[in-house]
């Protein structure tokens, strides 16, 4: 699945607890180290800013921003693995980088996967630039994987 879908086909609006399974099913098929749906839960207790992307009512992708203290730190953008090649990520990315400037965030901060090349294209070309590693960050089939730190300045 290639094309891009228009602007009517979909609906970006709040994350709530009733998205939670679908969420979670999402997150298995996409990610070896996937997120457990309690870690989702937490994100929306603690009031982070959770979003999802749907269409036809059906959650398609997901993206959750922590923001304090003038900074915006990325925990998780996903779209579901059928969905993916259709500007849903490029799109809730930039959605995300605007809510964390609408909440007061000077910068927005990032980990990303060294291997995770298509995302890595999706943040350079999106304007985020590397600024760091966290040496063994990520789990990895053959033990520990480095995280690359991205960084945007907010308008």
């Amino acid at each position: 699945m290639s094309a891009t879908l228009s602007t009517t086909d979909l609906r970006l609006r709040p994350m709530v607890p009733a998205d939670l399974n679908a969420i979670s099913r999402i997150e298995k098929h996409a990610y070896t180290a996937p997120w457990g749906k309690g870690v989702f839960k937490d994100c929306l207790n603690v009031g982070h800013c959770c979003q999802v992307l749907e269409h036809q009512g059906q959650v398609v992708a997901y993206g959750i921003i922590s923001v304090g203290a003038g900074e915006a730190h990325l925990l998780n953008l996903c779209v579901a693995p059928d969905w993916q090649g259709r500007g849903l990520a490029r799109r809730l990315l930039g959605h995300l980088l605007a809510l964390a400037a609408v909440y007061g965030a000077q910068s927005l901060f990032l980990e990303v996967r060294p291997s995770n090349t298509v995302a890595r294209q999706l943040y350079q070309s999106s304007g985020l630039c590397e600024v760091g590693i966290r040496h063994r960050y990520y789990p990895a089939p053959n033990g520990r994987e480095d995280a690359l730190i991205m960084a945007i300045e907010l308008s």
